[in-house]
């Protein structure tokens, strides 16, 4: 007999899927709302969007021991009010701005006269209330998937947690495309009230439906967590995996972080990249449970090299959209064609490496840290972007600038003429990650078993 899941829950299952939405909603555009709102070069704002993703999965493990100690209830009232101030700080303040007369909206909407002014930065503590609420979101939520499982359901328990993830991501991202096409740039400030009244709604839901009575585990202390960091970076075999691991993330992270600049300034304004990013998730809720059953029985190692020989080939797919001469694919223009076809390259791979990473990552971790190390499992993700979402900057910069620094369409168009090096770069990228990998497979093998000879 199935075992019914608690309200707790379904509660906290839910306001993870509204989180996602709103997260996602502002996410895919966050360079677009930096440059085209704030006024930030590419290169800014790719600096601005990478220090607060990577700080978005370095926090979480150290913010779930505070709230450990708080519990998990106040900890998700904190996130959410955390979340609903931040956005809507990210839709109010520029507004304020202009209001005050501090900064106008030129033509095209977009700031001018704020470049020079030490009111830019006015962003930076919003952006740090949203990364804040969304480190104890990471943390608790999955801590209460936890808890409120048993060994039997737990499995469908996170599958679940899964698919709402999936759902929240999806749903948010596909809000982004019909906004910004009928309101321009200001779509981008709009969009931030849409994620903080789903934030606000998450709060309501918490305030008055969230009710656990699981609050045993008093978690790590600080001090155990630095500690584990430590370990974890003096682990040469951990430490050289997550480096091969954050080439895969840096690729992937161009959906976020060039993507949408890149199909903008190429298509024009009829591109959609909200609706290409949910791509990813659609493949990924598809095939990761056949894809991980059709591996099982393979090492983690092997998945994860099939997973990173997908990655480089994503990137070069991505790069011949600029390059075909056709006027449409299957009535789509070839550079969206192409993106959409490297984006689910880059999901099938995902689908082999990510949850394999996991198993592999946990089998290397000390007998009884198994938990301490997992919770730095992710730092391939702050590392890579970290560097990412500063290198697309750089790139776009390079390769395919903001068409309004160019006063005619034929200087745009040159200067725009080698778009795909972009690509190239990360081709470069995920060439180096895979040959690591199988070196380091080959390597880590030799060392496995010298050992286990002596041990004989």
């Amino acid at each position: 007999m199935k075992q019914k899941f608690s309200k707790a829950f379904w509660v906290a299952n839910t306001v993870e899927l509204l989180e996602r939405l709103a997260y996602y909603a502002v996410f895919i555009v966050i360079t677009l709302y930096l440059s085209n709102i704030w006024g930030f070069s590419d290169i800014e704002a790719g600096m601005i969007a990478g220090i607060f993703s990577a700080c978005l999965y370095l926090l979480p493990t150290f913010v779930g021991a505070y709230a450990d100690k708080i519990g998990f209830r106040a900890s998700l009232m904190a996130a959410f009010s955390l979340l609903s101030v931040g956005y809507l700080g990210l839709g109010i303040l520029p507004t304020l701005l202009e209001s005050a007369g501090l900064v106008s909206y030129g033509e095209s909407t977009v700031f001018t006269g704020i470049q020079t002014s030490v009111l830019r930065w006015s962003i930076a503590p919003v952006l740090v209330l949203i990364v804040c609420g969304g480190a104890f979101i990471k943390a608790v939520i999955s801590g209460t998937v936890a808890r409120e499982t048993t060994s039997e359901n737990r499995a469908r328990g996170y599958s679940i947690f899964y698919m709402m993830v999936n759902i929240g991501a999806f749903t948010g991202k596909s809000v982004v495309d019909p906004l910004r096409k009928s309101l321009g740039d200001s779509g981008l400030i709009y969009l931030n009230y849409f994620s903080a009244a789903m934030t606000i709604l998450a709060l309501l839901a918490i305030i008055f439906f969230y009710k656990s009575a699981k609050t045993e585990g008093q978690g790590k202390s600080f001090k155990e967590l630095w500690r584990g960091l430590i370990k974890v970076c003096c682990n040469v075999r951990l430490l050289i995996l997550i480096l091969i691991v954050s080439g895969f993330w840096m690729i992937q992270s161009q959906m976020y972080a060039t993507m949408p600049k890149y199909v903008l300034r190429l298509i024009g304004e009829s591109a959609s990249p909200g609706w290409y990013a949910n791509v990813n998730p659609l493949i990924v809720f598809v095939c990761v449970n056949m894809i991980t059953s059709l591996m099982a029985k393979r090492k983690a190692l092997t998945s994860m090299t099939i997973g990173m020989a997908i990655i480089p080939v994503s990137a070069f797919v991505m790069s011949l959209g600029h390059q075909l001469h056709a006027e449409s694919i299957m009535g789509l223009h070839p550079v969206a064609f192409m993106m959409i076809i490297g984006i689910a390259l880059q999901a099938l791979a995902e689908c082999f490496i990510s949850p394999r990473y996991l198993e592999y990552f946990s089998l290397q971790a000390p007998k009884g840290e198994e938990g301490l190390y997992l919770g730095f499992s992710h730092l391939h993700s702050f590392f890579s972007y970290l560097f990412a979402f500063g290198l697309s900057g750089i790139l776009l910069d390079k390769y395919c600038p903001d068409p309004r620094l160019f006063d005619s369409a034929e200087a745009y168009a040159q200067a725009t003429a080698n778009a795909h090096y972009i690509w190239y770069v990360f081709v470069g990228i995920g060439l180096i990650s895979i040959i690591a990998l199988i070196i380091y497979n080959f390597v880590t093998q030799r060392i496995d078993r010298k050992k286990a000879l002596q041990n004989k």
